[in-house]
């Protein structure tokens, strides 16, 4: 069969990726083309477009960027309906891929997939009225979205595990044979503990969080080795302007998983780093800098649907972590919260059980082995 892929950043090509090579394994005909990257690629078919085309991110490069959206979304629409493929998958990236999806339901017979949902339950909820309309199946690799779509909104969805659950998973099985080679490498010392410093994957997550994640950790460098995990696609350099002058260590970019294996506690901008944290069992402090802090705080708590920010929270349903957002977000909440989860802190125990809660609750289901073998079956059923 053909498949259609749809991604718009990084974190897409990576489960897109791995859900074509599940589905080579469900499906020895399959023919891929996609608007993808690097991953994606790799595992075979046609790169229409690379998703770095696409990701622009903020309102001032989306307005200088229209042009140029408009014209790869008519590329992505024309291309689509020339190659006839039996099914359009798209992942995450809504802005984009509900209007693809809105005009392949309009303008052919293609099953629409979505693979990893559209995070509508923390903001723009209306978007379920397109979701119901244009999509044919839905992919959660959250298991808090199953109640959220079937039994407030009434659309079915299947829940297929959580990829990163697995990676961590597949990960760890493997980490002691190369560990000692990675801290040599590295220059760290085995017996002096580590906290890990992941401040985020784009310049101004870095810039807004790291110069306090520094500050609230000075006092523990004696007796902690300070390690920053670098970020893809971010140079070394960026990173020099806010370390001189602190006992710090910057790791390359793609060294997250076995930083986090050696941690002993970390500090953690929002994402999936701080669901990666809890699934490497290491007690986080998630920190988060915004602007006009107290008007994010009236909204967080009147306008965004959700109650937390962080993967972790959303899926506990309770506050495992805690979660120094806009107003709470301080040099001196930092390193009061980080002491608490240090060993021999009054919240450290009960955070690790909080992850034992969490690791239950994602189960041990192979994502994208999972949703592939349900879309192959489908659309062979359909067809």
């Amino acid at each position: 069969m053909k498949y259609y892929l749809i991604v718009g950043e990084a974190s897409g090509d990576i489960h897109a990726a791995g859900l074509m090579h599940s589905l080579k394994n469900n499906d020895t005909h399959a023919e891929f083309r996609f608007f993808g990257g690097d991953l994606m690629a790799a595992e075979g078919g046609t790169q229409v477009k690379h998703y770095k085309e696409l990701a622009y991110m903020g309102f001032v490069p989306v307005l200088l960027h229209l042009r140029t959206i408009f014209r790869n979304m008519d590329m992505c629409k024309r291309d689509i309906v020339a190659w006839q493929p039996d099914v359009v998958i798209l992942v995450d990236y809504p802005g984009f891929n509900l209007k693809i999806a809105k005009f392949v339901h309009a303008h052919t017979k293609i099953p629409v997939y979505y693979y990893i949902s559209p995070k509508i339950w923390a903001w723009k909820e209306w978007r379920i009225k397109s979701i119901k309309r244009d999509i044919s199946e839905l992919f959660s690799i959250l298991p808090f979205e199953v109640p959220f779509f079937e039994g407030k909104h009434h659309f079915p969805i299947h829940y297929v595990g959580n990829p990163t659950a697995y990676e961590v998973r597949a990960y760890k099985e493997k980490a002691p044979v190369g560990n000692d080679g990675f801290l040599r490498q590295n220059r760290l010392h085995p017996s002096t503990p580590m906290i890990a410093i992941l401040c985020g994957s784009r310049k101004q997550e870095i810039k807004d969080n790291l110069p306090a994640m520094l500050a609230a950790t000075r006092e523990l460098a004696g007796n902690y080795q300070l390690v920053i995990a670098g970020a893809p696609a971010i140079e070394p350099e960026y990173y020099e302007q806010f370390t001189q002058g602190y006992q710090v260590k910057l790791l390359p970019a793609g060294h997250t998983y076995q930083l986090l294996f050696n941690a002993t506690a970390a500090l953690v901008t929002s994402g999936t780093a701080t669901l990666e944290t809890a699934l490497f069992r290491v007690p986080q402090v998630v920190c988060y800098k915004t602007p006009v802090p107290h008007l994010i705080r009236i909204a967080f708590n009147h306008i965004i649907q959700c109650k937390y920010i962080s993967l972790v929270n959303l899926i506990a349903d309770r506050e495992v972590v805690p979660e120094l957002l806009a107003d709470r977000f301080s040099v001196n909440s930092i390193r009061k919260e980080l002491t608490r989860i240090l060993p021999g802190g009054d919240a450290r125990e009960e955070q690790l059980d909080g992850y034992d809660e969490i690791i239950d609750k994602l189960g041990e289901t192979v994502a994208p082995d999972n949703a592939a073998s349900i879309m192959v079956r489908k659309l062979r059923d359909e067809g």
